[in-house]
C-alpha cells in the first residue's frame, strides 16, 4: 500500500467563534476575518499538488475548502461524517449561559470529556468514530495521493487524538486555531505526525488573537 498523505485543516473564524458561542452543528458562517483567514490558508496551500478534497458541510468548513480547492481545480465533496459535534441543547449558548444551566456537566466537558453526552447531543467518541471511518475510507481509495480535509475543532482533536493512539481525555491538550494547518501520513499499517496547528500562513496579521475552539 502506497503512504496517503493528509492535509487537515480547521476552517476560518465565524462571529460565534468570536463571541464565544457554542455552534456545534449550527450552519453559522465565516466572518470577516475568517474570509481573510480562508483565502490565506488557500494561499499558503496553492502551491501543494492536492489530488481530493473533503469538507463537512456546513458552510464554515466548506467555503474554507472551496477558497482552497479554487487553486487545484478540484470539486469540494462533502461528508456528513467530518459534521462537529452535536452540542445539542447548547448549540447557541453562550459559555457563561452553559456554565450557569448545567455547571457540572460543562466542567466535565472542560476537563474530562470523554464520558460527556451533552444534552440532546453527542459524545466526543461518537465524533471520533464518524470521523475515523471517513479517513480510513480515504486511505483506501487514495493510496499515493494527498487529500485535504477542511473540518472542525472538536473532529480535528479527535482525529489526532486517535492517529496518535492517545485517549481522548488529551483533547483540550491540543490547540486547532481557525484555520490551522495539521499534516499526518498513513504508511504500511501506521499513522505518523508531521505538522500541527500551524498557523504561519496567518502572519501578524492575527497573532495574540484569542481564537476560541467551540
Amino acid at each position: 500500500m502506497l503512504m496517503t498523505r493528509f492535509i487537515l485543516v480547521r476552517h476560518g473564524e465565524t462571529v460565534w467563534n468570536h463571541e464565544g458561542r457554542y455552534q456545534g452543528q449550527i450552519d453559522t458562517p465565516l466572518s470577516p476575518v475568517g474570509i481573510k483567514q480562508g483565502k490565506l490558508v488557500a494561499e499558503a496551500l496553492k502551491d501543494v499538488s492536492l489530488d481530493a478534497i473533503y469538507a463537512s458541510p456546513l458552510s464554515r468548513s466548506f467555503e474554507t475548502a472551496e477558497m482552497c480547492a479554487s487553486f487545484h481545480g478540484l470539486e469540494v465533496v462533502k461528508d456528513d461524517r467530518l459534521l462537529e459535534i452535536n452540542h445539542g441543547k447548547w448549540e447557541g449558548l453562550y459559555a457563561s449561559e452553559i456554565e450557569a444551566l448545567y455547571p457540572d456537566l460543562l466542567e466535565r466537558w472542560r476537563t474530562t470529556v470523554v464520558d460527556v453526552v451533552m444534552p440532546g447531543g453527542e459524545c466526543i467518541e461518537n465524533v471520533r468514530q464518524r470521523a475515523m471511518t471517513a479517513f480510513r475510507e480515504y486511505v483506501k481509495k487514495h493510496q499515493g495521493q494527498t487529500v485535504l480535509v477542511v473540518a472542525h475543532d472538536a473532529v480535528n482533536k479527535a482525529v489526532l487524538c486517535d492517529i496518535l493512539e492517545i485517549e481522548q481525555n488529551h483533547f483540550w491538550q491540543m490547540k486547532q486555531d481557525n484555520t490551522c494547518i495539521n499534516v499526518f501520513e498513513y504508511d504500511r499499517g501506521k499513522w505518523r505526525l508531521v505538522l500541527m496547528n500551524s498557523t504561519l500562513h496567518l502572519g501578524f496579521l492575527f497573532s495574540g488573537v484569542e481564537q476560541k475552539g467551540l
